[in-house]
């Protein structure tokens, strides 16, 4: 395994450009079958390198995801590449929203010296106004979690990075905290934004039809920008400013036309922070959302990846990479995840091979 990782690590620097930041632990370390923890190998302690500040002295990355049993074997997969490729993992703090406390149990087993913070969602706080998307996995309440991040985080922490748990990390994830979110007069979300997309395919026919709807996208007073399609599986987060703007009522008001007046998406949780968001967000460079490598939301199709470099890679849509190297049909991106898998099936698996 860690010949493989090293091959693939120059090959993505290499054919890429990603950087892999190391920390004080070698990569063979994660190879190893520790007795204890619940279908996950237990994780190096990853410690700080010397050129960071002083412990409790540097500014703390603030990183917020959901854990979902589901989607559980990929969240570790994420918090695995996000501690391995940082050069100051122990100034790192996860916050989990789950549904069920005991979904937290296999983080903390496979990551014992992290002691992340654990919020319950409640499901009933959203459900009633979520409404049928093309996919099942979009309608799940947690997806919709992180229009909520603000009133769930302590008010202390006044910035985070949202991942989805499709992601694994290959950069220092410090760099994508530093984007600065008061350039412009001053943003509420940054992610990478993409503006060659057909903007119009998220939205039906009767929300273009409707001038009082199709209107939201009009440049103004409170659209500063051509709006643009950006994922929500990648987002830093002003905390304060999204609370002191309401930005958790205003999606909900598109919910609410979506659910109670008539359907103008068809995408989960998304297309309302588009109607929100799109052409206020602060860009990000593209390196940190190679998006789309699960295919689309239909067949889940395998993709290559995108020219360019890389800082992080999101297997959005359909096809996740743990099913498909299961099932023995993974796409080629699927092996470029498959060294950050802790489930201890995978690893026998590779053993016996």
């Amino acid at each position: 395994m860690a010949s493989s990782w090293a091959l693939l690590a120059a090959v993505l620097v290499a054919t890429h450009g990603v950087a892999v930041v190391s920390g004080t632990r070698a990569a063979a370390d994660a190879t190893r079958l520790p007795s204890s923890g619940p279908g996950f190998r237990e994780a190096p302690a990853f410690r700080n390198g010397d050129g960071c500040p002083p412990r409790g002295a540097g500014e703390r990355v603030h990183i917020a995801m959901t854990l979902d049993a589901n989607y559980l074997r990929g969240t570790i997969a994420a918090v695995f590449s996000i501690l391995q490729h940082t050069a100051c993992p122990e100034d790192v703090s996860f916050h989990f929203l789950a549904a069920r406390r005991r979904d937290a149990d296999a983080v903390r087993a496979t990551f014992p010296y992290l002691d992340p913070s654990v919020y319950l969602f409640d499901p009933a706080r959203v459900s009633g106004r979520i409404s049928r998307s093309v996919r099942h996995a979009l309608d799940q309440p947690l997806n919709y979690a992180r229009i909520y991040l603000a009133d769930t985080l302590p008010r202390a922490v006044r910035r985070v990075i949202y991942l989805d748990s499709d992601v694994v990390v290959v950069d220092d994830v410090r760099k994508l905290w530093s984007v600065d979110l008061d350039a412009g007069g001053g943003h509420v979300v940054a992610a990478p934004e993409y503006c060659h997309t057909n903007f119009t395919k998220y939205f039906t026919d009767a929300f273009w039809s409707d001038p009082r709807l199709s209107a939201t996208f009009r440049q103004g007073p409170h659209r500063r920008r051509r709006p643009c399609y950006f994922n929500t599986g990648v987002m830093v987060i002003d905390v304060a400013r999204w609370r002191a703007g309401g930005y958790s009522r205003r999606v909900e008001e598109w919910m609410a036309i979506q659910k109670e007046e008539k359907r103008i998406y068809s995408l989960g949780s998304l297309p309302p922070f588009l109607l929100v968001l799109a052409g206020e967000i602060m860009p990000v460079d593209h390196r940190w959302n190679q998006h789309g490598l699960g295919g689309d939301n239909a067949e889940g199709r395998c993709r290559s990846l995108h020219p360019g470099p890389i800082s992080l890679l999101h297997w959005s849509g359909k096809g996740k990479p743990w099913l498909r190297l299961d099932t023995r049909k993974p796409c080629t991106v699927d092996y470029l995840w498959e060294p950050y898998d802790l489930y201890k099936a995978a690893a026998a698996t590779a053993i016996e091979e």
